[in-house]
């Protein structure tokens, strides 16, 4: 057989499909960064009449074949820039309430596990805030590498891997940038505050997840 290991993840992901359907998803199989893009941009996107559009830190958003660049130059979306750094610090936090109003909000998970659970660990909850509630519709990115088997390994897996390794991308000034795994630290620059286990998408399909065969974000 060739590309084996292709062929396993697609078998894995066509299964988390079925399941997160089940779980009132809206769920995409992409071969890879390309493919997703496409996907959103042709698939998904033009279907839902969005006026507004905004997004939450994702690395694998930014990674997905210039995707960010696209939707930034769609003329018939408004775009909120969460990621543009310009301003004071209270207006880049204003700039995040905003985007919780927005028709189409983009983000990433810390995991995702078997049973079809999205499991997300924030700092202050802008990302989180948008995925639970307020926007229209939200599209959720996920490499294979978040693939877990259970909310413990997706637990485990945000605390000692994705925690520290965003501390040090961020340069924050937490124990986890020196041991690589997590202190249960009091710094100011935790970026470790608020968890969400986002089970079942409500209303139906409000939350369209694209699975991508292909290791992406962290």
């Amino acid at each position: 057989m060739e590309k084996p290991i292709d062929h396993y993840w697609k078998l894995r992901l066509a299964d988390l499909k079925a399941t997160l359907e089940s779980n009132n998803f809206e769920v995409y199989l992409a071969d890879d960064r390309q493919a997703a893009c496409k996907i959103a941009l042709e698939d998904i996107i033009p279907k839902l009449n969005a006026k507004s559009v905004s997004w939450g830190g994702s690395m694998t958003f930014l990674a997905a074949d210039g995707l960010y660049d696209r939707i930034k130059n769609r003329k018939e979306l408004e775009v909120l820039d969460t990621f543009d750094k310009s301003g004071s610090s209270e207006e880049l936090l204003e700039r995040r309430r905003q985007a919780l109003l927005v028709d189409l909000f983009i983000t990433g998970t810390n995991a995702i596990t078997e049973a079809g659970q999205l499991v997300n660990l924030d700092m202050i909850g802008n990302r989180i805030g948008a995925l639970t509630f307020g926007p229209k519709w939200v599209i959720i990115l996920v490499g294979r590498n978040k693939i877990v088997a259970n909310l413990e390994e997706a637990m485990y897996r945000v605390k000692d891997y994705v925690a520290p390794a965003n501390s040090m991308r961020l340069d924050k000034k937490t124990p986890c940038t020196k041991t690589s795994y997590c202190e249960e630290c009091k710094s100011p620059d935790r970026i470790c505050n608020t968890w969400t286990i986002t089970e079942k998408a409500f209303p139906k399909g409000r939350v369209k997840v694209i699975l991508i065969n292909e290791d992406l974000g962290l």
